[in-house]
């Protein structure tokens, strides 16, 4: 072998002997691949879809367990089943099905209850699993093929208890599609965009609701067909859309030692977005010294992945974790009981459902408008405050008439501001390596307010927007106690995160 041959190319070379820039994932993408460019939109597009499979799943329980509007037997017959229902042929919703009326009526309630249970449940574990070794990617492709099977076994349920079981699977698995594409959709987002792309992805959630109105409006006969209708997208974006359309965040390579695959994507964010990355760039994590080999040698950050533990062992986080869980609860609590508290106009179901999912998109806007502008923190607490305001003005306002209609409306306008707005937020808030089991966390005390809100709702007329509006008050005083995230680093590590807050003390 001739001694005059290099044994590596010059790039492999710089490599190897860390001769080249080493930057973190927000600085490649500032710099040399782009913070939003054509790679980005079509990613966030693709990613972001998964926010419409989840309201299928989500709310197609308000036309499957809706209720007639004449009760055709008297409440001494509830528990049988009615005239026409019963056994696997059509019927246009469970209660005709299975006589769930008067004595049996809690049994609608309850259905809704365990899917948010299962929420709850599932938000956490598979929040966890997307951290560790499933990956963002194919955590989300996991949950949409569940969510797919469930939700087609549930059209086929012999009885109202097998119905329950398979809306508490479901819940399991559609509990975390938000959290999980939310985080894959902004973690490839540079910093200066990130805040406004990660506003809009609840335009997705609102769009899915739409469309679920239209699909039951053709489907009011069977409310059989229309889970396996409302199923079948998940199988779809499962199967055709994740595998060729979708990639994994380079920040899970990054912190999971593969930094080779991060800069693949970095690289490939360059190309599609027309620009350029140096031959010798290398990424590191944010909690690397400069002498320290890269995150793929011996001497790297010894975590590639953390969990729940993880943030309770950092003062920082645990009590960014334990704020970020109780406003989750209480804004949810407003967000769905506000929600649930309109179809008490006893309007047009299809049309009340689609005015409520647009009414929600400007306020959508306004998030991603304002956001960079006044900031995280000032605009959480100004729009719980918003909406717990004009809440308990509506439980002080007499009657049921169109003053209570209009504070109820601008109170879920504020809410549902505030619950987009929570998600950039609290993501921002944690560092990669334990970002989605954070949010899983938060998720589930999100899911544990939405499991709350019907039972609030069934107070009265007043009492329910007393309580919406303390919820909103409170909640609104807790973020005073959040930092500011804007225009401050995504923290990749839990000692990049540590280390930035002492250099903020400074």
């Amino acid at each position: 072998m001739s001694t005059t041959e290099p044994l590596l190319s010059a790039g492999a070379e710089k490599k190897k002997g860390g001769k080249g820039p080493r930057v973190g994932i927000d600085e490649a993408l500032s710099a040399h691949a782009g913070e939003f460019g054509r790679w980005q939109l079509r990613h966030f597009v693709a990613v972001s879809a998964a926010w419409a499979l989840e309201a299928l799943h989500t709310m197609v329980i308000i036309f499957a367990d809706r209720e007639p509007a004449t009760v055709p037997v008297p409440c001494a017959a509830a528990g049988r089943e009615w005239a026409g229902g019963g056994g696997s042929g059509a019927a246009a919703s469970t209660v005709v099905e299975w006589g769930l009326v008067c004595g049996q009526r809690y049994k609608v309630g309850l259905a809704q209850a365990v899917f948010f249970a299962g929420c709850m449940i599932g938000a956490g574990v598979f929040g966890h699993l997307s951290d560790s070794f499933l990956g963002r990617k194919g955590a989300l492709q996991v949950v949409c093929v569940l969510n797919a099977a469930f939700g087609l076994l549930t059209a086929l349920s012999p009885n109202y208890w097998a119905y329950a079981a398979l809306r508490l699977l479901t819940g399991f698995s559609a509990g975390s599609v938000g959290v999980l594409a939310f985080v894959l959709a902004t973690e490839p987002v540079g910093p200066a965009r990130r805040g406004a792309a990660g506003m809009s992805t609840f335009y997705f959630f609102s769009g899915g609701i739409a469309a679920l109105a239209a699909v039951a409006a053709l489907f009011q006969g069977s409310w059989r067909a229309l889970y396996a209708v409302t199923s079948l997208p998940s199988l779809v974006f499962a199967v055709a859309v994740v595998p060729f359309f979708v990639s994994e965040s380079p920040r899970w390579y990054l912190v999971r030692r593969r930094p080779d695959d991060a800069l693949r994507v970095i690289r490939a964010i360059a190309a599609t977005n027309g620009r350029a990355v140096p031959e010798d760039l290398r990424l590191k994590l944010d909690d690397e010294e400069p002498g320290n080999k890269d995150v793929g040698g011996s001497t790297a950050h010894a975590a590639s992945s953390g969990s729940i533990v993880d943030v309770f062992r950092s003062p920082t986080t645990r009590v960014r974790l334990v704020l970020s869980v109780l406003i989750n609860l209480l804004s949810s609590v407003v967000y769905y009981g506000l929600s649930l508290n309109v179809v008490n106009l006893k309007t047009n179901l299809y049309v009340t459902v689609v005015v409520n999912s647009l009414a929600e998109m400007p306020a959508y806007l306004l998030t991603a408008l304002l956001l960079d502008h006044f900031g995280r923190k000032p605009l959480a607490i100004g729009t719980m405050l918003l909406s717990g305001v004009f809440c308990t003005a509506g439980s002080l306002v007499p009657g049921a008439g169109i003053m209570r209609v209009a504070c109820g409306v601008v109170g879920i306008f504020g809410m549902a501001a505030t619950y987009n707005l929570l998600f950039i937020y609290t993501a921002e808030l944690f560092p990669t390596v334990v970002r989605n089991a954070a949010l899983g966390c938060t998720a589930q005390a999100a899911q544990m307010g939405a499991i709350v809100a019907p039972l609030v709702v069934m107070l009265g007329e007043r009492l329910p927007f007393a309580v919406f509006g303390a919820s909103g008050i409170v909640g609104g005083l807790l973020v005073l106690y959040l930092p500011e995230t804007m225009n401050k680093p995504l923290y990749d590590t839990m000692a990049g995160l540590e280390e930035g807050e002492k250099n903020v003390v400074k």
